[in-house]
Parts: structure tokens; sequence; C-alpha cells
């Protein structure tokens, strides 16, 4: 043989050794990230050059996201930089339904949601170390006012058009400040209360300069369920302030004008799981589908709805998914997203114990855990009790519409007695078999801030029903004919009804405190009542006492203060106050004006996001923060303890997390995206 053929040869066996990249799986594959790496990074350490591979399936899937073209070939539809994941077992299969369970459209959803989600950057399984997503890359200036992203290049929405740093700038400038869409941004979006300033720099780099530092800023795009991100392609062609015909266009298409289509798309929300009115027959009708646009927006997740209706949704894998496994196999592996809605309790632990749901934790509360754990063999599941991030607790609507009642529920006193009222030995041995902890609500999850002290952990949790009638005497809520009913000041008898929803409290807590309550002379009824039922009613400020697990781990404290002033959570959390926010918010022109201590608080708050956690300084504020938290008690603490994360043994490459906690978002951090589902994997457990 020839040196010239012989040096051919070399070559060409050289060229097919660096085309097959080894599929490495598992905590060894190394990188710079835990099972994950950037494409150049990957090949080069191993020496390879990535061959891509599609889901066999794609182009069929593809076919039922309405509106969406025709699918090019794999290697425009990736980015020329994707995100390479090695799986946390074995390289997966393609396929398959994953079955999950949700109480209603918005209730109960964040579940399933996390399992598709993505954001410019995510928290690793550890918990403590933000790592690149739809970002390749941050960094920040010396004084923290500036955060600088790098994005992918080539990564394209769901329907195949680029996505840019336009895109993030879009949905900053142009829809969350615009009060067209957006009434009144979230304080997490804003620095020291006012807009910061977002640039598109140029294709695939953005600009977050701030008003103040705020170091926690990429931390709350790692945890937030809101997307930092809008298909500025679909939507500015209708938004009014970025095109002038943009009314007309709309009114062809069936709108009253630019922003009616924009919030048709949009919904008035970043919250992703509202219903959206675009899919199927009504987005047809208005001809959306035949003038060229998708009947859902475009996303850069995982899945994207298909289906939506009252019983359930569908959806479908992203064809133009951004995340390869180590062999090339663009991800996910997982063929479709079925969620049902259904708000019976006994209902959905029947159909946990029948084997029907491949993976659920939210709203499955503790006292279902024995007859799930004793049926796992036959349903073939596993169930793993996780502690919580955070705990049920309660409060009293510090603006209730009943003037006599805020006037008592503003009263320190009521609020202490109430506390002590509370047998939490109790709770935690019937709700809780003896698993958790009592605790009084300091605003932090313990757990993650060290310095929350014991007396704080402690305070008021002790029960106490002499000391209870004692303050409840100084408050003025007495049994004036000894009946056994106490009476308001008025003379009016004092009674209280606790609607709750199972997504927020087991019934077993909501009994135990309204035995106690009743017991002390305050007689005490319970309702179960839906979600969506709570929710509305809490908004329309018509509840007496507020009930959801509450608490947050320090990475979300210190980049969001959400939790620490009125109404002291989101539409999805518990709310009390909602007057008071809506003096702060008018500038006093509506609502009722908060006490001095919301003020100080304010303060508190305001400078906690500005520092980086550990120093000297953050930890003395957070120390002061919880300790207001605890000396006003306007939210109530009563047992951490541990919950129940459910799912199928079918289910490949599942990681356990280590924490029942929505405040990570779920699953997101446990790379779902490379899920599969397999009988194979019965074999396995």
């Amino acid at each position: 043989m020839s040196k010239l053929l012989i040096a051919s040869a070399a070559v060409l066996m050289a060229s097919q050794a660096a085309a097959n990249c080894p599929a490495i799986t598992g905590p060894q594959a190394g990188g710079k990230y835990p099972h994950l790496f950037e494409q150049a990074e990957y090949e080069k350490a191993q020496g390879c050059s990535l061959r891509f591979s599609e889901n066999p399936a794609i182009k069929a899937l593809n076919g039922r996201i309405q509106g969406n073209p025709a699918l090019p070939a794999l290697a425009q539809r990736l980015p020329a930089e994707p995100l390479v994941i090695a799986p946390y077992q074995r390289i997966g299969v393609y396929g398959g339904v994953l079955d999950g369970i949700s109480k209603a459209t918005e209730s109960g959803t964040s579940d399933l949601l996390s399992v598709r989600h993505v954001n410019l950057v995510r928290f690793n399984d550890d918990l403590q170390t933000v790592v690149p997503n739809v970002a390749k890359s941050w960094q920040w200036n010396k004084d923290f006012t500036e955060l600088t992203f790098s994005l992918r290049k080539g990564h394209k929405w769901s329907d195949g058009a680029p996505f840019t740093a336009g895109d993030v700038a879009f949905w900053y400038n142009d829809v969350l400040m615009d009060s067209n869409i957006i009434k009144s941004p979230a304080e997490r979006f804003m620095s020291d209360g006012k807009p910061m300033k977002v640039e598109a720099l140029d294709a695939t780099t953005v600009r977050f300069t701030l008003n103040a530092p705020k170091p926690g800023l990429v931390a709350n795009f790692a945890l937030d369920f809101a997307q930092p991100f809008l298909p500025k392609h679909l939507l500015s062609p209708f938004h009014p302030k970025l095109n002038n015909t943009a009314d007309a266009r709309a009114k062809k298409l069936g709108f009253d004008d630019g922003y009616a289509l924009v919030n048709f798309y949009y919904g008035q929300s970043n919250w992703k799981d509202i219903p959206t009115p675009l899919l199927r027959d009504n987005a047809k009708a208005m001809g959306l589908v035949k003038a060229g646009y998708t009947a859902n927006m475009p996303t850069l997740e995982s899945h994207i709805v298909v289906q939506d209706t009252l019983e359930g949704r569908r959806l479908v894998a992203n064809p133009y998914f951004f995340q390869v496994d180590t062999a090339g196999n663009q991800l996910p592996y997982i063929n479709e997203i079925s969620e049902v809605f259904i708000g019976d309790e006994d209902i959905q632990t029947a159909k946990l114990i029948a084997g029907e749901i491949d993976y659920k934790a939210q709203a499955v509360n503790l006292p279902a855990a024995p007859v799930l754990l004793e049926n796992k063999g036959s349903g073939q599941y596993e169930v793993a009790l996780r502690p919580t991030m955070g705990e049920t607790s309660f409060a009293f609507n510090l603006t209730d519409k009943d003037l006599e009642k805020r006037q008592v529920f503003n009263d320190l006193n009521f609020r202490r007695a109430m506390s002590v009222a509370v047998d939490r030995d109790q709770i935690n041995e019937i709700a809780y078999f003896g698993l958790g902890k009592p605790t009084q609500y300091t605003a932090f999850d313990a757990d993650t801030a060290s310095f929350v002290t014991e007396e704080q952990k402690n305070a008021w949790i002790q029960y106490d029903p002499k000391l209870a009638a004692q303050l409840l005497d100084k408050a003025g809520i007495k049994d004036s004919n000894n009946d056994g009913v106490r009476e308001l000041p008025s003379g009016k008898k004092f009674e209280l009804t606790i609607q709750y929803a199972t997504q927020g409290s087991a019934t077993e807590v909501v009994e135990i405190m309204a035995a106690n309550w009743t017991q002390l002379g305050v007689k005490t009824t319970i309702k179960e009542v839906t979600s969506d039922e709570y929710r509305n009613s809490q908004t329309a400020n018509d509840l007496d006492v507020l009930v959801w697990v509450m608490g947050r781990p320090l990475s979300t404290l210190a980049s969001n203060n959400e939790t620490l002033l009125p109404p002291y959570d989101n539409f999805f959390g518990l709310r009390t106050g909602m007057l008071w926010e809506q003096y702060r918010k008018t500038g006093g022109a509506e609502g009722v004006k908060p006490p001095a201590t919301v003020d100080a608080m304010d303060k508190l708050a305001s400078r906690f996001v500005e520092l980086q956690t550990g120093t000297p300084e953050s930890i003395e504020l957070g120390k002061q923060i919880a300790q207001r938290v605890v000396d006003d008690l306007f939210i109530i603490g009563t047992v951490k303890a541990v919950a129940p994360i459910y799912h199928s043994r079918k289910l490949g490459n599942f990681e356990t997390p280590k924490t029942w906690s929505y405040d990570y978002y779920r699953v997101y951090p446990y790379l779902p995206t490379q899920w599969f589902l397999s009988d194979d994997n019965l074999a396995q457990q």
C-alpha cells in the first residue's frame, strides 16, 4: 500500500473516531457543571464530534401544533450551540405519554409546569449552584448593578422563528412595563422600586442595568416560574406602541385593537398555565391559523400545549428544543404530557394507588402517605418523603371587610392568643405522624437560613390555653355570660369560618386548629373549597382566616421581598392586608394605611436584596427581618414536616428531589427533559 493511501486511511479512521462521541451518563461525565456541557466543551473533552438524531415521531407531533410550519431538518432546528445533557442513569428511549394530575386549570399544576419549564438559568440539583440553561453564561459588573447574559446562537422558538436578545428586551420594555398589558409589575422585576434598563446589545447579548445592587437577580431567574422572554415576532406586529398598523391588523382577525390580541395570547398574566382560548376551533374561527399564526403562543419549553379544556391539557414535544443528550439525541425523550384535572383528593389518591399517574408531588398531603406506601408494589410506583421548604401557616385578614373583626385581628394580643391556642404537637402526631417539628413562621426557611435563632423559631408556639384565654381577654374578646362562646367588644358572638383547599393544607391540620379555637371559646367551623374558590375569595377580601403553605428559602428572599410586605404573597399563596397593599401602591389614594412596622420592614427588605448573602451585614439584616416577622405575627406557623413525592417505576432517569418544594420550582433542578418511559425500568427497580 502506498504511503498516500496509508495516510488517507489514517485520516479517515481519525475522522470516524472523532465523529462518534461516547454517550457518557451519570456524574462521571465531568464538566464544569454536573450533567451539563456546552457542545464545544463536550467535544473537546472527549475528542469527538456530536452527531445529532431526532425523535422518529417528531414530524407527527409537530403536525398537532396548530399553525406550525412543516419541519426543516434537525440541523436547522437545533441551535448552533445546543446544551448537552449527560442523563442521570442512561440514554433514554423516545416515546410515551407522561400522565399527570392537577386539581384544576390553575391549581396544583406546578408539578407539570416544572417538567417542561425553562428559564435563562436554573439551580443545579444541589440547590446551591446556579447553572446555564437558555442562557450560555452571564456576568456581573463589580457592584452588581449591571448583569449581562449571553444566549445561544441559532436558538429558535417552537414555531421555528429565531429566539434573540430582542425577545428578552421586548418582554420587559414592551409588555411587563406597559400598563395596558400588566397593570402593576411584580416587585421582583424592579430595582429599587423602579424599572430596570433592559437592552439587546446584539442578537445573543442582553444587559440588565439596575438602579441599585441586586446580586440575587440571577438566582431569581433560576427560581422563577415567570419566563423573561416573549416571542416578539408574534406579538410586536400587534403592539400599538411598536406598530402604527397594529390595531388595523388585529381588527382583521376579529379583535377590538392590538392590545386585545396581545392580551389574548399573553392572558394578562406571566403565569403560564392559564387556559388559552387560542386552541382548536376558536383559533380557526378567528382566522389566526389561516393567517399564519400558531394557535398557541410559541415557547422555548420542552413541550407545548396543543389541547386545553376544562378536563385537562395535552402537550407534545417541542421540535425545536435546544437540548441534546451526550449521544446527540434531541431532548425531550417523552413524546407527550397528559394532564387531567381532578379536584377531589380521594379520587386523586385512588388514581395514584392504581399506578395511573407517572409523577406527582404538589397537593399530595402527608396523611395520604400510609396508603400510598402500602400499595406501591401493586401500583408499580415509588413514594419518598422529603423535607418541606415551607409549613402550613395561617393568618387573619388584617383588612377584613367587617370593621370590628378587622380591629380585633390587628390586636397583637389576639394573634398571640390564637397562636398559643393551637396544639402543634397534636398536629404533628395526627397530620404528620410525628415526622415534623412545631415551628413559628419566620419568613425564611430556617434550614437554608442559619441565622434564624431557636428563640425565633419557638416564639409563641407553646400550647397554652390559659395564656391564650388571658390574651383574648386583653383583646376584648370575652365570654361575658359564661356560655362558652366569646363575644366581640360590641357584644356580638365571635365566630370564624376557615375556608381551605387541600392544596394549601391537609384537612387534619385545619380540623385541629378549629377544635382548639372552639375549645377556647372562639367558635370555628371549617369548609373545604377548591383552590380556585379559595383564591378568588381571598382576592375579593372575603375571608376572615387564611391558610396556606408559607416559608421561603434564603435564595428566594435574597432577591424577592414579595413575602415580607403586604399582601405577603402572590395570587397563588396566602395573602393578608390586601387594602394595605392598595394604599402603598396608590400612594395613599386608596386602601387602608398600614401600621408603621410595615414601613420599617420595607426598609429592611429593600436593603436585604442589595446585599450578597453570607456577608455580616446580610446576616444581621436577616436576623432583624425574622425578628420583626415573629414580633408582628401577621402570619403564624404550625409544623414544618415532610411530604410525599410520587413517581412511576416506568419513569427512567428520575432523581428524587432533595426537598418537597415549590420554591426551586419542583423538579426543574433535576433535568426532567431527560426522563423517559419504559417497561424495562420496572425490572431495574
